[in-house]
């Protein structure tokens, strides 16, 4: 069971993450659930939960990109629901449609790309797909949010009657405006619209000439508007049929509401369901922002985290991001607990905070910002003492603060723990207080639990390195601008450098030189020696990242030629095949054209069939012995043919490149004889050349040029032959 102090979240600043991920949300439901989110207890749910973030993170720059999932708080209509005698207005209808068309689809698409979503596809499976909600609504409530006329033969009557009185309503209105305009008892704007219903703009002079009811005046009292007396009678009517209209409405609402209340449990499914998706979503989204993968997840207790950023630095600095250097750390059980050492604003409770913060993140269900091939494990509880942490309250001071939370640690550490302590040890009498921490640290490396500790106590690093499984560290330090490079560097413990941040701030010499004879000499060497060592470390370290980029790179062009030399023996190997396959088809060629010539020159169709079925049988004999029948079933056979279709298709596809690079090689070629041949043609011969006739092997020399005729001394003989018949060999020695 896992359980992660409330404490330890605080003091990571998880709040702050979390309130990063919240932003991604869609929904308020599930802004409110990532505000409330905790480090799961299981992990079988942690898994789970894990890869759902990976597989949605996945989907993002995909091409199978997960459909939009937003949905409306559905609280309100659920709370109605379940109270008798309530009813729904025709919107709540439309939102809780809008969750089952938003969830059905959602199942629909996992279960269309269950290969690559397999735990969502796995999550979703649960739910079973219920579209009785939505046929319900939408028999009755348009999608523009309104009862529809087919909800009832009431409803759709008392609707033609208020279409027809508003008919009768217009005529009537329009037939007294012309009448009064005509008359002249109207003002210039003729008509206006008073609560909702139309009016005429009547002179005040002629107020008593109009019949009608008056609906108000003008500011200056200069105009009356009037509802002329013909339309009265229709108004109210039209009120009467909008109250039916209404009441009529109010029923179906009613009815409709009773019917869902029996889909409470699936209403209420759906929306958790789509609240959890939310939460996903939300996580893969922030996920992406930090660069988060999910590392392998090791059984064994074993932490590699490699490049590991804390992600509040990259959200808060993304253009400076450059800047910001990662730390790579190991925990394991032959490095059990690791003691980190340096300069103060070196960074080493930013390290601290930064494996803790990453670790939470991680059981939590979010992707960390590590390197692809970092490994990880799962944790019982995380423990952490950072800051302060005085206790007004409690009238507690620093120490007293400190030594309380030891105590816990020590009730809580075990085999499955992880530990996190700031500043070990200090807030007492540096002796007696680096004496007690001494103790504590013994006992947690005792109990076999993880973890990392900042501090500047000597003797702490000493015992480090006494203690097996337990390693000093120290935040690298650039000796020569004094400045802190921020980079972890496991091995050996680190210098306060306390006296050259000091000069480098302003410092006097002098005051330095005689804080440093109120020192005890030996304990000035011992921080001289590990400053040295470190010096040297840094520059043994900056050698090593070196050799590693080149042995990477090594790495990875060792891995490219491996790759080409598969495919080129795989491309040999299929030439090879066809190279058999055409030997074979020149050879049975070789054989039908022997028996076609024997045929040819007897004529005899009997010796013809003879031979045939003699050399066939004598092929069937060759192949019964390299192929022995074996039996198939029909699902093998069709197997075969699939896979003898495939091959086929492989061998053309790997003429037609051979095909191709021949004829680019004899395009090479043939360009290459073309300029030999210019060279050739221009060059003009002497006596004494070597040359030889074209097409022929044998060599004579030039003893004679006349024109374009030449004579050419073979030894044995002589010849004379045009220009044109011979080709150089050698020209003649000058």
């Amino acid at each position: 069971m896992i359980n992660i102090p409330q404490k330890a979240l605080a003091d990571l600043e998880f709040d702050t993450i979390l309130e990063y991920v919240e932003n991604h949300c869609v929904s308020s439901l599930g802004k409110e659930r990532i505000r409330n989110l905790k480090p799961f207890s299981e992990k079988s749910v942690l898994f789970q939960q894990l890869e759902m973030v990976n597989e949605y993170s996945s989907s993002i720059e995909s091409d199978n990109k997960i459909p939009s999932h937003f949905f409306d708080d559905l609280s309100k209509e659920m709370k109605l629901l379940s109270i008798e005698n309530s009813f729904l207005e025709p919107k709540s209808f439309l939102k809780i449609c809008n969750c089952f068309d938003t969830t059905i689809s959602l199942i629909l698409f996992f279960r269309k790309f269950k290969l690559y979503f397999k735990e969502l596809y796995k999550d979703s499976d649960k739910i079973y797909i219920c579209k009785t909600v939505p046929n319900i609504i939408l028999s009755k409530i348009t999608k523009f949010g309104e009862v529809s006329d087919k909800s009832s033969l009431a409803l759709k009557v008392i609707r033609r009657e208020i279409s027809e009185i508003r008919s009768k309503i217009g005529g009537s209105f329009q037939r007294d405006l012309i009448r009064y305009s005509a008359s002249g008892f109207l003002d210039e704007i003729k008509e206006s619209v008073l609560d909702n219903q139309r009016v005429l703009a009547v002179s005040a002079m002629y107020r008593r000439k109009v019949k009608g009811s008056v609906m108000g005046t003008s500011k200056t009292g200069s105009i009356v508007f009037m509802v002329p007396e013909s339309t009265q009678q229709f108004n109210r009517e039209l009120e009467k049929s909008i109250a039916d209209e209404r009441q009529e409405i109010m029923r179906i609402l009613k009815e409709l509401t009773n019917e869902l209340r029996e889909y409470l449990p699936e209403i209420k499914l759906y929306q958790n369901y789509l609240t959890h998706i939310d939460t996903i979503g939300a996580r893969a989204k922030f996920s992406k922002t930090i660069k988060g993968i999910l590392p392998r997840i090791d059984n064994n207790k074993n932490i590699y985290l490699k490049d590991a950023y804390h992600p509040l630095l990259l959200l808060k600095d993304k253009a400076k991001i450059e800047d910001i250097v990662p730390q790579t750390l190991e925990l394991n059980e032959k490095q059990q607990i690791i003691v980190i050492s340096g300069p103060n604003a070196g960074g080493k409770s930013i390290t601290l905070k930064t494996i803790g913060l990453l670790q939470v993140m991680l059981q939590s269900g979010i992707l960390i910002p590590v390197h692809p091939k970092s490994v990880s494990s799962i944790f019982d509880t995380i423990l952490t003492d950072i800051g302060d942490n005085q206790s007004i309250e409690n009238q507690l001071s620093t120490y007293s603060y400190r030594l309380k939370n030891m105590r816990y640690f020590l009730r809580k550490c075990n085999e499955n723990s992880m530990f996190l302590i700031d500043e070990f040890g200090t807030g007492s009498d540096p002796e007696l207080g680096g004496a007690l921490a001494e103790v504590f640290l013994e006992e947690f490396h005792a109990k076999k639990s993880f973890g990392i500790i900042t501090t500047h106590y000597s003797n702490l690093k000493v015992l480090a390195e006494e203690l097996p499984n337990v390693s000093n560290a120290n935040m690298m330090f650039d000796e020569r601008t004094l400045e802190p490079m921020y980079k972890l560097f496991v091995g050996q413990a680190g210098s306060s450098f306390t006296f050259e941040v000091a000069q480098k701030n302003g410092i006097p010499f002098s005051l330095i030189n005689r804080a440093k004879k109120k020192v005890e000499g030996e304990k000035i060497r011992l921080d001289k020696t590990i400053s040295k060592l470190q010096i040297e470390r840094s520059k043994l370290q900056r050698s090593s990242d070196s050799l590693d980029r080149e042995r990477d790179k090594t790495q990875e062009t060792t891995e490219l030629l491996t790759e080409k030399q598969a495919k080129v023996q795989k491309k040999l190997e299929s030439f090879q095949e066809l190279y058999d396959s055409n030997q074979k088809i020149l050879t049975i060629g070789r054989q039908v054209n022997d028996m076609a010539n024997t045929f040819f020159q007897n004529n005899s169709k009997k010796q013809l069939m003879a031979n045939f079925f003699k050399w066939i049988s004598i092929e069937k004999v060759k192949y019964l012995k390299k192929n022995p029948p074996i039996d198939k079933t029909k699902k093998q056979k069709k197997e075969d043919n699939k896979k003898a279709v495939v091959k086929k298709q492989e061998l053309v596809k790997i003429e037609k490149e051979i095909l191709k690079e021949v004829v680019e090689i004899r395009a090479v070629k043939k360009e290459k004889e073309s300029i030999e041949a210019r060279i050739k043609a221009s060059y003009k011969y002497k006596i004494g050349d070597t040359v030889r006739l074209i097409d022929s092997k044998t060599s004579g020399t030039i003893d004679k040029i006349d024109k374009n005729k030449v004579s050419v001394n073979f030894g044995m003989f002589m010849t004379t032959v045009s220009l044109l018949e011979i080709e150089l060999v050698r020209k003649a020695k000058k």
